[in-house]
């Protein structure tokens, strides 16, 4: 089992390259189910869970070619996928248990095929999401639903799907782009509403919109779609990746460093570069990115993790390793997930000082963090430990990094290039 290592207390300087954003992207790959066009994605991360996506569609019928491989940090890989025809309406289960976004091929097998079989989704374990949001959502457009076996199965009626309203009674990205992706392919019209407003629900909208759909409202909670007979292909490039440019940001952070994200989008982050700001760093848009620097010591905060524009719970580990050395004591809380302070017993076996009261965690600072050997338990929460590494004193060993390759791109590579000292073995 692989293992990164780490001898922390390095100040990172230079420029990262922001990769695109993986959320974006495992919700862009299945609208090419949605047209017998080719759609290539350009500026594709290299990730895991992109390659098992990759893998799902060509078990669907779906042929795809990437360029611009090669093993570099660089963001020139695309990937040109074509379903002609779509030769299975199964996704099985030894695919899908890798990676939650899987259940994104039901929409769009359903608006097309008329029918699909998904089993239900794995990922991260950091708590409970169920699926019926997205099942709820597609049966207002005339879906039948039945689980079975651990399989969702629905079908369309016999002349397809039909426009409807969906109401969402809470936000969820996943069944606001499950909908959305068949909602392009119904008859008529469709309203989407409290849908969710999270940049990559709108990087979703351009992509589909490239295709040949129409949809108003992009970028707010109330979507208006009217449904096409087809969609056609189109060129389309992914959104950079707002989490893995706020989880540089904290590396500069809690380094002392100062480094260019290249790529990054402010628009795109408000939240995250308020978080930053409120912990005494500096944040300067350039014609390149973004530039993060530390401004003095850091200072603690107070942060609640919420649907879009709040701060996001994807950056609350990050966060949370980085208060770990700041000024005073951080309140973080967590209203998303039930299970995400997995990483709080690895970050004190650090020297971290926090308490988890419930959803609640109390971050008091420490002077400094000392290197341990630690276990990753999901993405995120892998990526803090990172952090935690590259501030403390001495070896850090970061085990079960599979979760980090689920997300972060080149990761070791970037960070060795803006002066960490990191590396990848083998033997763990």
């Amino acid at each position: 089992m692989d293992r990164i290592i780490i001898r922390g207390g390095r100040r990172l300087s230079g420029t990262v390259p922001i990769s695109g954003a993986k959320n974006a992207a495992l919700a862009l790959l299945p609208c090419a189910l949605l047209t017998d066009g080719m759609l290539t994605l350009s500026n594709l991360p290299r990730l895991a869970d992109v390659d098992s996506f990759g893998h799902l569609l060509n078990g669907l019928g779906v042929s795809t070619t990437i360029a611009g491989a090669r093993q570099t940090i660089s963001n020139d890989r695309a990937m040109t996928l074509h379903a002609g025809e779509i030769a299975s309406t199964l996704a099985p289960y030894d695919i899908v248990r890798k990676m939650r976004a899987s259940i994104l091929v039901l929409g769009p097998l359903l608006a097309r095929a008329g029918e699909a079989s998904v089993s239900m989704p794995g990922g991260c374990a950091i708590g409970n999401r169920p699926i019926d949001l997205h099942l709820k959502a597609l049966e207002a457009l005339g879906a039948r639903i039945d689980l079975a076996a651990g399989y969702v199965k629905a079908i369309a009626p016999s002349g397809g799907l039909t426009g409807g309203r969906v109401t969402f009674p809470i936000v969820s990205v996943g069944a606001t782009e499950n909908v959305l992706m068949a909602a392009v392919l119904a008859k008529g019209e469709s309203v989407i509403e409290n849908a969710a407003r999270e940049p990559e629900i709108a990087d979703l909208c351009r992509c589909l919109v490239a295709m040949g759909a129409e949809i108003e409202g992009i970028g707010t909670d109330r979507l208006l779609v009217q449904g096409k007979p087809a969609l056609h292909g189109a060129d389309y490039r992914v959104m950079p990746d707002r989490i893995e440019a706020g989880s540089y940001a904290c590396a500069a952070g809690i380094t002392g460093g100062d480094l260019l994200l290249e790529g990054a989008r402010a628009e795109d982050m408000g939240a995250i570069l308020s978080g930053l700001i409120g912990a005494g760093l500096e944040v300067i848009e350039e014609e390149e990115g973004l530039r993060v620097r530390t401004n003095g010591p850091l200072r603690a905060l107070s942060l609640s993790t919420a649907p879009y524009p709040a701060f996001p719970t994807d950056m609350q580990a990050q966060f949370m390793a980085m208060l770990a050395l700041a000024e005073g004591t951080s309140v973080l809380t967590e209203t998303i997930f039930e299970n995400r302070y997995m990483h709080v017993p690895e970050l004190t076996r650090m020297g971290a000082d926090i308490e988890v009261h419930g959803r609640t965690a109390m971050v008091r600072g420490v002077k400094g963090l000392v290197g341990a050997p630690v276990m990753a338990t999901d993405l995120r929460a892998s990526m803090s430990l990172v952090l935690a590494g590259l501030a403390a004193e001495g070896e850090t060993q970061v085990l079960r990094i599979y979760h980090l390759d689920r997300g972060y791109e080149r990761l070791e590579d970037k960070l060795s290039a803006v002066g960490a000292d990191i590396e990848r073995d083998g033997d763990g």
